[in-house]
């Protein structure tokens, strides 16, 4: 079965770096875009990160741009979000997600991130 596991979240102080990472099995991980999704208490689930299959072409939340960085390793199976300058709003739980088209689409259980003096 399909399976998306995060983890490197944590609280780290403001202006600080957390590399988060998100194993993926149960279907062939290199033809499929990946993304990273957040959501902080009261908000919606937003789309943080997105990187296509080869890993050649990345979209981000403007939130976020020049601070974080999608990347993937599709011999291994993973994928990572590489987050610096973090600020006190970027808390939240963050998601690894994937569309498989006709095959559904998977949520990870989420990781927590927290930005705190």
């Amino acid at each position: 079965q399909v399976q998306l596991v995060e983890s490197g979240g944590g609280l780290v102080q403001p202006g600080g770096s957390l590399r988060l990472s998100c194993a993926a099995s149960g279907f062939t991980f290199r033809l499929y875009p990946m993304n990273w999704y957040r959501q902080s208490p009261g908000k919606e689930r937003e789309l943080v990160a997105r990187i296509i299959s080869s890993g050649d072409s990345t979209n981000y939340a403007d939130s976020v741009k020049g601070r974080f960085t999608i990347s993937r390793d599709n011999a291994k199976n993973m994928v990572y979000l590489q987050m610096n300058s973090l600020k006190p709003e970027d808390t939240a739980v963050y998601y690894c997600y994937t569309d498989l088209y006709g095959r559904g689409a998977y949520w990870g259980q989420g990781t927590q991130v927290t930005v705190s003096s």
